[in-house]
């Protein structure tokens, strides 16, 4: 029997393993919302803005690799739509976009609201077809899935209205083939000269990124034989527990220092699976083995002296079949009396205060962290929550930690989560967000509600945007006015949306306030009014930007000054 294309789309994209599709309902999207309703275990989640539909599928293919599905409608919602998509791209996380058009009659002729789709997405998708004649629907879906899993990123289906009714004539082919690509083969050359600069090295310090994801037991067993500490990108975090004797913690500006001192006093750097952004904490002496299974990444953000294209986890097998296991632990040693340092720094910055006083947000952090289940989905935004998070949560090596780790979207973590926990209800998924970015996106929250998503949202609140003030601080620029952020009571808004607020104005209030949260049934939101005054620790910063930050102060006291005056 002859499927409409609509009906096609949505049959494929259940046989591949699709069971969600996230999209507002309107114009050309009723056959595709019509027909997914009645594919049995697909099922349609209306959001209530389309870059939520977007950050929904790019949560699920970020948390586990495989295809998100999100649609718009013409127009507007195409371009909300974008802004959600650069998230999967900037995150190499395979989704498939889908936007309405207008009738194929009218297109040309400047028709409400007509788009040129094409050249819309072209900046976000790796892969995006007009489809206007349904012959070629088997043959443009099948292409837009494999291009989307091939790239780990964003493939786009513009589908005028009068396409999705019509009748295609024959099945999508080769469905086996619509799946996360394997893993690559390193040269065996390649490998060989790995062991020899490997046996050259007196202090190595590996770096690990996402790519070691599926290969991360094989890691540990290489810093094992050579006592080599583990450096992790932010979005690699997760995958160890904080207490392992070899995961020293993080780089860059959501890391410590012990992972950038490291990195620093190696005589060789092993950069597996990462494409670190923070060049500036990467070495620059240039004796650095590079594994990527993505060619172009090799050598971007520093001078390595070998590239290896391949998979991490065949990479190491291979290398570690070669060595013997190393005695000297010096190195090791050293950078663990470093990290024992900073560890006590980071559990001063948590010592208990006077209940009265304003919650500390590295102890809220930590407050979660501890409470949080074993294998909790952590969902951080962007800001200066990012900073407190990338510090002061201690993981458990079953959790997970989603973000922007990429584009670094403010706004972005409230529609991942609801795309991660519609996966799972009954994981547990916590938010952490600033007031400013749980704003951007807050209708999402109703999303929740609705879909009775048992989200669990921690709001930051400072009352104003402090990386902003800390970023214009550093230039010397005085930043408290055009920081002010107004505070709302979100507290209040979880209520007005049907579900439990709660709110934490001091510190004697968070231990209670955080078990009420986690433990409300449904979705549920807990307003904790943080110390704007508080700063992250960052050890990276130099004098200049310590200046920097003491030029805002006196900018800020000569303008109060000023004020004061003129009042009088």
């Amino acid at each position: 029997m002859q499927k409409t294309v609509a009906g096609l789309l949505v049959a494929t994209l259940y046989q591949i393993g699709v069971r969600h599709i996230f999209g507002v309902t309107g114009d050309a999207m009723h056959p595709l919302a019509k027909a997914s309703r009645e594919q049995d275990g697909m099922q349609w989640i209306e959001v209530r803005h389309d870059e939520g539909a977007a950050l929904a599928a790019s949560g699920q293919a970020k948390l586990n690799g495989s295809l998100g599905v999100c649609c718009c409608t013409a127009g507007a919602g195409a371009s909300r739509l974008i802004a959600g998509l650069n998230e999967a791209q900037k995150d190499h996380a395979p989704v498939l976009a889908i936007s309405g058009g207008v009738p194929l009659g009218w297109r040309g002729n400047d028709y409400l609201p007509e788009n040129i789709p094409d050249l819309l997405f072209r900046d976000v998708c790796a892969y995006t077809q007009s489809l206007d004649n349904a012959e070629r629907a088997a043959h443009v879906i099948h292409q837009a899935i494999a291009q989307a899993y091939s790239v780990r990123g964003v493939s786009h289906l513009y589908i005028p209205s009068e396409m999705f009714e019509a009748r295609a004539r024959m099945q999508v082919p080769s469905l086996a083939t619509l799946r996360q690509p394997p893993e690559i083969m390193a040269d065996m050359a390649d490998i060989a000269e790995a062991v020899y600069l490997i046996g050259r090295a007196r202090n190595i310090a590996i770096l690990a990124g996402e790519g070691c994801r599926s290969a991360i037991r094989l890691v540990l067993q290489l810093a094992q034989i050579l006592h080599a500490p583990v450096i992790h990108s932010f979005r690699a975090k997760d995958m160890v527990a904080y207490a392992h004797p070899y995961w020293i913690g993080g780089v860059g500006l959501v890391g410590g220092a012990p992972g950038v001192e490291a990195l620093r006093d190696a005589d060789l750097v092993l950069m597996l699976g990462s494409d670190c952004p923070y060049g500036e904490f990467l070495p620059d002496h240039g004796r650095v083995v590079q594994v990527d299974e993505r060619p172009q990444v090799l050598g971007r953000r520093t001078s390595v002296q070998l590239g290896i294209v391949g998979s991490v986890g065949p990479a190491i097998f291979q290398i570690i079949e070669q060595l013997p296991q190393r005695e000297n632990r010096d190195f090791l040693r050293q950078v663990n009396r470093s990290r024992k340092k900073w560890d006590e720094m980071l559990d001063r910055k948590v010592a208990p205060t006077h209940g009265d006083e304003p919650v500390k947000p590295e102890a809220l952090v930590r407050a979660v962290s501890n409470k949080a289940q074993a294998d909790a989905v952590v969902v951080i935004d962007t800001g200066i929550v990012t900073l407190w998070c990338g510090n002061w949560w201690r993981q458990s090596g079953r959790q997970r930690i989603l973000a922007s780790f990429n584009n670094a979207a403010v706004g972005t973590s409230l529609g991942q989560a609801n795309g991660v926990q519609i996966l799972d209800r009954e994981r547990q998924v916590i938010v952490a967000v600033g007031d400013d970015g749980f704003s951007m996106l807050m209708g999402e929250f109703m999303t929740s509600v609705e879909y009775r998503l048992p989200v669990k949202v921690v709001v930051f609140n400072h009352r104003e945007r402090v990386l902003a003030r800390l970023e214009m601080g550093t230039q010397g620029l005085p930043a408290r006015e055009q920081s002010e952020f107004p505070g709302l009571d979100f507290a209040a808004f979880a209520v007005a949306c049907g579900a439990r607020g709660l709110s934490v104005k001091k510190t004697a209030e968070l231990e209670a306030g955080l078990q009420q949260l986690l433990d409300a049934p449904g979705p549920a939101i807990l307003d904790v009014h943080i110390d704007p005054a508080e700063l992250p620790a960052l050890p990276h910063a130099g004098l200049e930007q310590a200046w920097g930050l003491s030029l805002e102060r006196v900018k800020e006291v000569l303008l109060a000054i000023g004020r004061r005056k003129l009042k009088h």
